[in-house]
């Protein structure tokens, strides 16, 4: 086994706060799915202030992709809901700073690029019910493939707030359809984790013409008893941030999650 993959199985058991504490001291800067077991992780979006309440707008008024978990306060790098005592400046394994639309680095920290007026957004992350699949005793494909799930940009346009518009991006999972039934339940219990699908079967109604040509990730194996399964993506607010171009957006790159100290458990309804 080698010294990343053992590294990754001893992370996994601990809690949030003790990874946290090794993506901040540089000891690790790998993606974190799968880390810090039970607890839920987040999309992160930061912005100036000045576009801050259109984005929050924005989320509202689309909550199966955008479903926020937290918005900080102007300056403050603190999320004191999901994870007190966090410093989002640090505890994400991998940024990326974006200006004017184009990125410009990807950096380990933001320390160098923290401002005083950065309101920070965390968004729901399907890790939790990718859990749920997994304990209802369904496969995750794109897992068992060891790829990134595949992400497409749909033709169903979100409702736009200000200078942020743009389609809905929508992530992909196959299973045979007598599966579908508990696909739907177990992930509908996580509405702020994107919750159950928003479509099932032909690609075409989502205006995706090629499931094998994701715009993000990687495509995977679709078996010839399975339909594809359509989640809406966290992707979509960053996509939607990115498009309005901002003098300065900062993401997490993908795969490099912010972990909270929220259990999945805490999210179900």
């Amino acid at each position: 086994m080698s010294g990343t993959m053992e590294q990754n199985l001893d992370m996994r058991g601990m809690d949030a706060r003790e990874v946290r504490a090794r993506i901040r001291e540089n000891e690790y800067a790998g993606p974190t799915g799968g880390l810090a077991a039970g607890f839920a992780q987040a999309n992160l979006v930061v912005l100036p202030g000045e576009y801050a309440f259109d984005f929050l707008k924005f989320c509202v008024r689309n909550p199966k992709p955008c479903p926020v978990l937290e918005v900080t306060e102007a300056g403050s790098p603190e999320p004191v809901v999901t994870a007190p005592g966090a410093d989002l400046r640090t505890d994400v394994s991998r940024y990326r700073v974006y200006e004017h639309g184009e990125m410009v680095e990807e950096p380990k920290d933001l320390l160098h690029r923290w401002q005083e007026d950065l309101v920070a957004f965390l968004i729901g992350c399907s890790f939790t019910f990718e859990a749920a699949l997994i304990a209802a005793g369904l496969r995750i494909p794109h897992v068992e493939q060891d790829r990134n799930v595949p992400m497409y940009v749909t033709g169903k346009e979100c409702l736009p707030s200000g200078p942020f518009a743009g389609p809905m991006v929508v992530s992909m999972r196959p299973y045979k359809p007598e599966e579908i039934p508990l696909v739907v339940s177990a992930s509908g219990r996580y509405p702020a984790m994107h919750g159950a699908p928003v479509h099932v079967g032909d690609p075409e109604a989502l205006g995706i013409r090629d499931l094998y040509e994701p715009e993000f990730g990687e495509p995977v194996e679709i078996e010839e008893d399975q339909l594809p399964v359509f989640w809406a993506c966290g992707v979509t607010p960053q996509a939607v941030a990115m498009q309005a171009k901002p003098p300065l957006v900062i993401t997490h790159s993908p795969g490099h999650m912010f972990i909270t100290d929220r259990r999945h458990s805490e999210y179900e309804v």
